[in-house]
């Protein structure tokens, strides 16, 4: 491993993704959720008024702390234009050929005049065996300070309850109309490797 590999490590809390859980260096874990979003602007002002009482009601009934993430990256069209572009070789008909490349151009026009966005939003959900609770008190998805490893036993006890907040969560986000789902190994790995590596191309986490 070369030494700028090593400089970076240090930086990182993270020890190990097992089992779709971020185990941190201080031996506490961390399970991710990603959520669906929500068009509040179609709302009625009722609907509206009865999204935010739930979500209210949501984080009053939590007796530990999450965390709320929202990422936003620019749109990649170069996987869809590379489906279009392999249409166009396929396509037979010339008159069908000429419209698949006017709309290839169109959207590679569109998206590089207009700042196009997409927002992706991930709830952390912490735990840890010995976890101080303090009422208001941020735990930091990035906060390990000393590395301890995480023995098999105490480890799977530790995820069972991990996971019971997980669907906690899950449950409340639920409640709001939210959808959401447990981000697995690859995605997790996936999500990390794309925080902190912004200038690579990411790849698109789906929703089940």
């Amino acid at each position: 491993m070369s030494s700028t590999a090593q400089a970076t490590q240090k930086f990182v809390s993270i020890q190990e993704v097992r089992d779709g859980i971020a185990i941190m260096k201080d031996g506490s874990m961390r399970g991710i959720i990603m959520a669906s979003s929500v068009n509040f602007s179609l709302k009625s002002q009722e609907e509206k008024q009865s999204i935010l009482m739930q979500f209210q009601n949501f984080l009053n009934s939590l007796d530990f702390t999450v965390q709320i993430i929202v990422q936003s990256r620019r749109l990649d069209v170069g996987p869809y234009a590379a489906l279009l572009e392999k249409r166009y070789k396929e396509q037979t008909i010339d008159l069908l050929k000429i419209q698949i490349q006017e709309y290839i151009d169109f959207v590679k026009k569109f998206t590089d005049e207009h700042n196009i966005m997409v927002k992706s939003f991930f709830l952390v959900v912490p735990y840890a065996q010995a976890m101080t609770k303090q009422a208001g008190s941020t735990f930091s998805m990035f906060s390990g300070k000393k590395s301890a490893s995480v023995e098999k036993a105490s480890f799977e006890e530790t995820v069972a309850q991990l996971e019971q907040r997980v669907a906690v969560v899950m449950g409340g986000l639920s409640a709001c109309g939210i959808r959401s789902v447990q981000l697995g190994t690859k995605e997790v790995t996936e999500l990390f490797y794309g925080l902190f590596n912004p200038g690579d191309t990411e790849k698109q986490i789906k929703m089940q």
